[in-house]
C-alpha cells in the first residue's frame, strides 16, 4: 500500500525534510543562518515569494487567533505550493515586514512566522533565528531550552492584540473562518449506532498491522484495537511506543465528508482524554492522535484541520 502524510516530513518516509535546522548548525555558520531573514524583502513587492507572503500572512493571523501553530507542509498546501522548502523566503519576507512595522509603530510585534514549525522537532526553521533578539546565544542552547524559548515567543504571538490592525495596515483582508454548520446539521440527522462496517473493520486492522504508516518503526508491533478510554470512548487503534501513545482514528473509503468532519473532532477529544488518562496513570502526558484516511482528505476541511492542529495521513490505499 501507498500513503501520503499531509504534515511536514520527519525522515520516516511520508514527506520531505524541510530544512537543516539551526539546532544542528555550528555557531560559525550564524551568518548563513541569518541570510534568508536579511535578503528577503518586505511583502510589498512583485516577486513570487512576496505575493505568497501576502497570501500567507492572513493564514498565520488566523492561526495566531486560534492559538495554534501550523506545520510547514500544511501552510504550503494552503498556499498551493508543491515544495514546502520554498517557504523560506516567504516567511523571511513576513518577518522582515513585521520588523519594519515595529519600527514605524514603535511597538514590538512578535514574529508570527514562529508559528510555522517542523513536525518532528516542534521548532521553526533556521531563518527564525534572525528575528529573535538574542540570536547569537539561541543557536547554542540545548533543544529543550530552544523549545522553551519558542514557547515564550508563541505566547507573545497568541496574546498580541493588534494582528487585525497589522493586516489592515498592509492592505490585507482577514477571511472569516468557513461555515461548517451544514456538516454538523447532516451529522445530527444520521444514526451512528448501526455497528461497524466491514470496510472500516478491514481498514482498522490494516493500520494496526502497519505502524510505519504513522511513521513508527515496525518493531513497535501490532497496534491494540478498540481501546477504551475513561470517557467511555473507544479508539480504533493504539500503539504503545515507550512513553508515547499513538492513537489512530481511521476513516475507510466509505466515509463521507461529514464523517471525516466528525473524525477531526474525535481526534480533539481523544487527545485531551488520553493525556488526562496518562496523568491518572502517573505518566508524563505524551500522546499523538492521528486521523488516518483511506481516501484523499477533503480540500474543504483543510482550513479546519489546520485550525484544530490535527495530524492527518491520507490516501492509505
Amino acid at each position: 500500500m501507498a500513503w501520503r502524510h499531509i504534515e511536514t516530513g520527519n525522515g520516516v518516509g511520508h514527506g520531505c525534510d524541510i530544512n537543516s535546522y539551526f539546532i544542528n548548525t555550528p555557531v560559525n555558520k550564524d551568518k548563513k543562518i541569518m541570510e534568508t531573514g536579511e535578503v528577503a524583502k518586505s511583502i510589498q513587492g512583485e516577486k513570487l515569494y512576496q505575493e505568497r507572503a501576502r497570501r500567507a500572512m492572513p493564514i498565520l493571523v488566523r492561526q495566531a487567533l486560534a492559538n495554534q501553530p501550523i506545520f510547514y507542509s500544511d501552510l504550503a498546501n494552503e498556499l498551493e505550493m508543491p515544495n514546502p522548502r520554498n517557504l523560506n523566503y516567504v516567511l523571511g519576507s513576513i518577518g522582515q515586514t513585521l520588523q519594519e512595522i515595529s519600527a514605524e509603530w514603535k511597538d514590538k510585534i512578535p514574529p508570527i512566522n514562529c508559528l510555522v514549525i517542523n513536525k518532528n522537532t516542534g521548532l521553526p526553521g533556521e531563518g527564525i533565528i534572525w528575528f529573535i533578539a538574542d540570536k547569537n546565544s539561541f543557536g547554542k542552547l540545548p533543544r529543550k531550552q530552544q523549545r522553551s524559548r519558542i514557547d515564550s515567543e508563541l505566547h507573545k504571538i497568541y496574546t498580541y492584540p493588534r494582528w487585525l490592525e497589522v493586516l489592515k495596515y498592509l492592505g490585507l483582508e482577514y477571511k472569516e473562518n468557513r461555515d461548517y454548520s451544514p456538516l454538523l446539521e447532516t451529522l445530527s440527522k444520521q444514526h451512528h449506532g448501526s455497528g461497524e462496517s466491514p470496510d472500516h473493520k478491514l481498514f482498522k486492522e490494516f493500520v494496526s498491522k502497519n505502524p510505519q504508516i504513522l511513521g513508527l518503526p515496525k518493531s513497535v508491533g501490532v497496534g491494540q484495537l478498540e481501546q477504551y478510554l475513561p470517557s467511555g470512548d473507544i479508539v480504533d487503534v493504539l500503539f504503545d511506543h515507550g512513553k508515547d501513545w499513538i492513537i489512530a482514528e481511521v476513516k475507510s473509503k466509505i466515509s463521507d465528508m461529514p464523517d471525516i468532519y466528525r473524525g477531526l473532532y474525535q481526534c480533539v477529544k481523544y487527545q485531551a482524554v488520553a493525556e488526562a488518562y496518562q496523568i491518572e496513570k502517573g505518566f508524563q502526558p505524551s500522546c499523538r492522535v492521528i486521523l488516518v484516511i483511506e481516501n484523499k482528505f477533503p480540500v474543504e476541511l483543510i482550513e479546519l484541520k489546520n485550525l484544530l492542529g490535527i495530524e492527518v495521513i491520507e490516501k492509505v490505499s
